[in-house]
């Protein structure tokens, strides 16, 4: 069984930082695509970074570049999201999942993790 776990949501002040981690089990990790994707209250789900099984090409929405950091570790199953200058708009569910393709498509990832809750205060 396929499961992906967040975790390293917390309370932090605008400016701030703060890594989140996903672990996978249950699945040939490196041979996955990997993405974060966030939900704030009232809004859609949307994409933050993605980056491809090998790790060497990565993706991110606009709002968040320069600023997150997606990395992977394909020997430990892990993906982390290094997330700095936080923002209060940044306060959000955040949630890793597997694909196919590093892709801002929701659709094109195939598990998803339960989230963790990232609350930046200003």
């Amino acid at each position: 069984q396929v499961q992906l776990v967040e975790s390293g949501g917390g309370l932090v002040q605008a400016g701030g930082s703060l890594t989140l981690s996903c672990v996978a089990n249950g699945l040939t990790f490196s041979s996955y695509a990997m993405g974060w994707f966030r939900q704030a209250p009232g809004k859609d789900r949307e994409f933050v970074a993605g980056i491809f099984a090998t790790g060497y090409s990565t993706y991110y929405a606009d709002s968040v570049k320069g600023r997150f950091t997606i990395l992977r570790d394909n020997f430990k199953n892990m993906v982390y999201l290094r997330m700095n200058r936080l923002q209060a708009e940044d306060t959000a569910v955040y949630y890793c999942a597997a694909g196919t393709y590093a892709d801002p498509n929701p659709h094109q990832y195939h598990y998803w993790g339960r989230g963790t809750q990232v609350t930046v205060s200003s």
